[in-house]
């Protein structure tokens, strides 16, 4: 059987360790704040906000919660954006996604300080991940590599495989796994023969959207298997991995709920700490 992953049990440490750090902060004059927009109504989007907000509550990070209508205009978004970028007591901007269809995300993106992009999803971020710099980088992947690290698993050398390309765990997973010196495959809709792919995974990224797409014949044993799916089926939260037989043949594993998605908000915080050191207040 594999070894669970609990992305509850780091992040309940990483909560007391980033407690401590935002006492010393204070104690500089720092006060770390987080901004959090959200367009509409989007039920998803309203749970993932609200665990945002508890989260910078338990850990004494100032936050907001700017919420617009469904039919706010792109000009009335970027407006809030603009002016959030203005406030001192804002270290941290986020903006919710996905948007509302008629509402361009890459042009909101763009409008948030590149230092106050606690996502990492601006482009010069974006780019000093691509290139190696230092970055802001992606909650997600962050709390991937983190995981990883803390589980005591080798990465160099070893074959990694990415299903999903989005620009939100895919792609920046595939850099900061090839940073780690990985040979890295990033597999999508268009792949042929997946499988064959997912098999050859030391270590197996799932982030495609579809409940327990990936079924244990297509996981090499002793791999480590990442799961970033969230899906409701029949009033379950399922991952995008079949957790009972794959954890059968995987080394390690991580559970949906209590997986990744614990440490994506762990990751959150400490962007935004981060954000906070590096504007000074």
């Amino acid at each position: 059987m594999a070894i669970i992953l609990s992305g509850k049990e780091i992040s309940d440490r990483l909560t007391a360790e980033q407690k401590e750090r935002v006492k010393e902060l204070k104690a500089q004059g720092i006060q770390p704040g987080l901004a959090v927009v959200l367009v509409g109504e989007d039920p998803a989007s309203q749970i993932y906000v609200r665990n945002k907000g508890i989260a910078c509550e338990t850990i004494g990070i100032y936050s907001e919660t700017i919420r617009l209508p469904g039919d706010t205009t792109q000009g009335q978004l970027e407006d809030t954006i603009q002016k959030l970028n203005k406030d001192n007591k804002i270290s941290g901007i986020l903006v919710q996604l996905p948007l509302p269809k008629h509402l361009n995300e890459d042009a909101a993106l763009a409008c948030i300080l590149p230092e106050k992009d606690v996502d990492g999803f601006h482009l010069i971020n974006a780019g000093r991940l691509f290139s190696g710099q230092e970055s802001v980088i992606p909650c997600t992947p962050k709390g991937i590599l983190y995981m990883l690290k803390e589980a005591g698993i080798s990465l160099a050398g070893k074959e990694a495989v990415i299903v999903g390309r989005s620009n939100i765990v895919g792609k920046p997973a595939a850099m900061l796994l090839m940073r780690e010196h990985c040979t890295v495959t990033v597999c999508h809709s268009r792949t042929k023969d997946l499988a064959e792919h997912t098999r050859r995974a030391d270590i197996l990224v799932a982030a495609i959207g579809k409940p327990r797409f990936i079924t244990a014949d297509m996981v090499k044993p002793g791999a480590a298997v990442m799961d970033v799916g969230i899906n409701r089926v029949e009033g379950k939260v399922v991952g995008d991995v079949d957790f009972e037989p794959v954890s059968r043949v995987a080394g390690f594993i991580t559970p949906v709920p209590g997986g990744i998605g614990k440490m994506t908000i762990s990751m959150l915080m400490e962007n935004t700490l981060e954000a906070a050191c590096r504007q000074g207040r």
